[in-house]
């Protein structure tokens, strides 16, 4: 988070720039077309806070905006891990949520994988391991793909979900 503020601190506030619109398109394009092609066309993630500050979250709403619209690419949020194809694993493992996180990944059909988003799970955040803390997420969970940043933009979460769907 505190890189996010020197950021904002340092560029001032930024509005979407009209240069990266077609690098967004043709990656869009791309996330479309492999959706189509390994998932029928439709991509289910459930998201699953385990201790987060809610900031990787504010940025997963902004997905939902009509400049980067996932759902018009076949990207779903759900509310059932029954439902899901995909975890996306954001926050700390804290000690209170690791059996939750657990159980929606046992609940998720199979073939699932996880996506890990932010530097929260990973311990890149300014937490260290202790009681409370069940950290890092790879020894509870299996991790398929990273997406980092603190917190990762709309663009980095999507650019993320490419990788992810050109790595399996």
């Amino acid at each position: 988070m505190i890189k996010f503020w020197y950021k904002r601190v340092r560029l001032g506030v930024l509005t979407e720039n009209p240069e990266l619109d077609k690098e967004l398109a043709q990656i869009k394009k791309e996330i479309k077309e492999k959706v189509k092609k390994k998932f029928s066309g439709s991509l289910a993630i459930r998201m699953v806070d385990s201790g987060s500050c809610n900031a990787c979250e504010a940025e997963c709403n902004a997905l939902a905006n009509p400049y980067y619209d996932l759902e018009r690419l076949g990207i779903y949020f759900v509310a059932s891990p029954r439902h899901a194809d995909v975890m996306l694993l954001s926050g700390v493992m804290t000690f209170n949520m690791t059996p939750h996180a657990k159980e929606a990944y046992a609940q998720i059909p199979e073939p699932k994988w996880v996506i890990t988003l932010g530097d929260c799970p990973v311990m890149q955040a300014p937490f260290e391991k202790n009681y409370a803390i069940k950290a890092p997420a790879e020894e509870h969970l299996p991790i398929t793909h990273h997406i980092s940043g603190c917190p990762p933009s709309p663009l980095e979460i999507i650019q993320g979900l490419l990788e992810f769907l050109r790595k399996i």
